[in-house]
């Protein structure tokens, strides 16, 4: 038995799950307009831990997703892991956010979008194939009419920005999976594993989430 524990705070979503060998056994999720993950992260953990009958000493590694995302959702999320594996001396395994979103999608062809809102008609956007092979790398990028127009493929699109980038993204290819929003700590389950039978952890001291673009810090106008 090697279960492992996975944290998805990357977007609005807090997202908790114990996966046994890859396979997702308790997932444990809320997806909220305010950002609640300081108050219930650690609820959502010490829940996810009793429904699946084991205790901390059970877990063989923790899995973080490690974005692009929300700044300060990525942090609460990384200081959760990286507590836990030096509480309990486990490694780290980090996740890539978009991957994670695309494994989603259940199609035999076309590529897969996924798409996190970054403010304005900014995205962090990927492009999967079918079977989650990356296509093209994660970027920071502005959605305008002749974004993706390179692709002759159906394209099916995900994320939390899908309402913004249906009115300039229309094309006859591309397809908008609506119900498909954010991403969920159940689709970390085997990308979790595959890193842990690899022995492909990060380094817990020095690990930093994946920001994509500098966080900016403003200053209020009152």
């Amino acid at each position: 038995m090697k279960y492992i524990l996975n944290i998805e705070t990357a977007t609005k979503k807090c997202s908790v799950s114990i996966a046994n060998e890859g396979k997702t056994i308790v997932c444990i999720e809320i997806a909220e307009e305010g950002y609640s993950h300081a108050e219930k992260l650690h609820v959502f953990i010490e829940e996810s831990i009793k429904e699946a009958g084991i205790s901390y000493k059970d877990l063989v590694a923790i899995a973080v997703s490690q974005g692009p995302g929300s700044y300060t959702g990525l942090r609460i999320g990384v200081s959760a892991a990286k507590g836990l594996c030096y509480a309990l001396g486990i490694p780290l395994i980090a996740v890539d956010t978009l991957k994670a979103l695309a494994a989603q999608v259940q199609v035999e062809s076309g590529l897969i979008i996924p798409m996190l809102d970054a403010r304005r008609m900014e995205v962090y956007s990927a492009v999967f194939s079918a079977d989650l092979e990356l296509k093209r790398a994660i970027e920071a990028q502005i959605i305008s009419e002749d974004s993706f127009k390179e692709y002759a493929e159906t394209l099916y699109f995900i994320g939390d920005c899908a309402s913004k980038c249906k009115e300039v993204l229309s094309q006859p290819n591309f397809v908008f999976l609506v119900d498909i929003v954010y991403p969920s700590a159940k689709e970390m389950s085997a990308f979790s594993f595959e890193k842990f039978l690899k022995n492909d952890f990060v380094d817990v001291a020095y690990f930093e989430p994946y920001y994509l673009k500098d966080f900016m810090v403003t200053t209020s106008k009152k």
